[in-house]
């Protein structure tokens, strides 16, 4: 073990540094070049993805800095989709930007290098082995994130949208914090193996324990956008510019994600009988506010933030039923499922915005269902592409969504819990009303709006291919499920 190995931070190191070169670069591009920065933040993405990718194939586990920081399978494929997803989010942004100064203008590059920012502060997260790290990554994502937000100064629902979201992401803050100043108090250590060590002797302060545990999976609760730390979620969703709305509801949820395992699982699996029991209560809530409400919207931004809460409501559940038996990997369950749920539900999503962004131009905002009549009559290859991304969301086979609440539902039959499963397919019946209310617009009402479709070459390219892959993944999804399952057993095991 060296703690002065620099290795396993080569992707963090390359990414600070082709910020700060792309930052100094943009300073001196006139508007007319401004695709520099653009071209520059693609590559960047590229070569971290490479760098990353040569982690997980060695399939190692390596903590340096005084074992505050760990690559490992589940961080480095982690990443990977990470970047995908960051990536993404830029192409199908970049016309969206152009058309409201958001890219070029006084504005510049600053939403590509914030994006970069805050995918820095996931990276840092994803990799956390210690609880000041984990705040460290958590508020570089989040003060990016605000400024995302905001970047509309001259727009007041935006405006409004990153005041709550900064006021309630500074309360959650503080939950988290409190909560890991209890733990620390408790157990003497910020080391999360030291933390998980201490609570399996058993001889730390139980009550101190669990008192530190509710203020910490308050703070986790919030990052997820679970009921009912919910608030924010639909009115940052709907106020931000939508590239932004695609950037939190995108690679954010990894990071999340991320932390959720390595604070609960990795550092507090002795107090597994009590954080299971708060998500239980949390998934419930999730799925049930978070569908119903969904049914009533008319605006898609609200309507998806909704769905957002009720998805991360399924996460918990493979969370709260994951249970690895051995470290030779011959048994994998929850954490795997609910590692395979996010990451096709963040590549789902990306997908949905990017369509949002490309029925919208310049003076007009597709945000209302209505938007989407009679799509199938001005483009039926987009129209084909959001049925297919709507299908999985609802969990309609043959597309990944249905293999993935398939998955998590599974790992909670494992565990017995025959009532939380059949609560769970219930809901998913319910949400699936407002999934198939925007196929149904799409194909049989007349649209409002008769105008030619205008969409560059590179996001056609890329939503094609974003959708195609999650009727791939729904009928071959062994690959991605298998490396989910090898990346959490081997990282569990070290």
């Amino acid at each position: 073990m060296n703690n002065l190995n620099l290795i396993p931070v080569l992707p963090e190191i390359f990414l600070a540094i082709a910020i700060c070169a792309i930052l100094l670069i943009d300073l001196f591009l006139k508007d007319e070049k401004r695709h520099i920065t653009y071209v520059l933040s693609i590559i960047a993405l590229l070569v971290c993805g490479v760098l990353s990718l040569s982690d997980f194939n060695t399939g190692a586990t390596v903590y340096t800095f005084n074992n505050m920081f760990v690559s490992d399978p589940m961080s480095s494929l982690l990443k990977i989709c990470s970047y995908v997803a960051v990536g993404l989010t830029l192409i199908y942004s970049r016309q969206y930007g152009l058309d409201r100064e958001m890219v070029n203008g006084r504005l510049g590059g600053e939403f590509y290098l914030l994006a970069l920012f805050s995918l820095l502060g996931q990276m840092v997260m994803i990799s956390a082995n210690n609880f000041l790290i984990i705040y460290l990554g958590l508020e570089l994502m989040s003060l990016s994130l605000y400024a995302l937000v905001a970047m509309r100064r001259d727009h007041a629902v935006s405006t409004e949208a990153a005041m709550k979201y900064f006021i309630l992401g500074a309360l959650a803050s503080g939950f988290l914090l409190y909560g890991i100043s209890m733990l620390y108090g408790a157990t003497g250590s910020l080391d999360l193996t030291e933390v998980a060590r201490a609570t399996a002797a058993g001889t730390v302060n139980k009550p101190i324990l669990i008192f530190g545990l509710v203020f910490l999976v308050s703070g986790l609760a919030f990052k997820l956008g679970v009921v009912p730390f919910h608030m924010w979620v639909p009115d940052v969703y709907q106020g931000a510019p939508t590239s932004v709305t695609l950037l939190l509801g995108g690679a954010p949820k990894l990071a999340a994600f991320a932390i959720t395992i390595r604070l609960l699982v990795e550092g507090l699996p002795a107090l597994a009988i009590d954080w299971q029991q708060m998500l239980t209560i949390l998934a419930v809530l999730s799925m049930a506010i978070g569908n119903v409400t969904a049914i009533v919207q008319t605006n898609i931004k609200r309507m998806l933030a909704y769905s957002t809460i009720s998805q991360m409501g399924f996460i918990l559940l493979g969370l709260l039923s994951g249970v690895v038996v051995g470290a030779d990997g011959t048994t994998t369950n929850g954490y795997s499922a609910a590692m395979f749920y996010s990451i096709t539900y963040v590549l789902t999503t990306l997908g949905i915005f990017g369509v949002i962004m490309l029925l919208s131009r310049a003076g007009f905002e597709a945000e209302n269902i209505d938007d989407f009549k009679g799509l199938n009559q001005r483009s039926p290859w987009f129209a084909l592409v959001t049925l297919m991304l709507m299908f999985s969301l609802a969990g309609v086979p043959p597309v990944v969504g249905f293999y993935a609440k398939l998955s998590v539902l599974q790992a909670v039959l494992s565990t017995g819990q025959i009532w939380l499963a059949i609560v769970a397919v219930l809901f998913s019946l319910i949400g699936a009303y407002y999934y198939l209310r925007v196929v149904k617009v799409m194909y049989f009402d007349e649209p409002l709006d008769n105008s030619k479709i205008v969409v560059s070459k590179d996001v056609s390219v890329a939503l094609s291919i974003n959708g195609a892959s999650l009727l791939v993944l729904g009928l071959v999804p062994g690959p991605l499920m298998t490396a989910c399952a090898a990346a959490i057993v081997k990282t569990l095991a070290s």
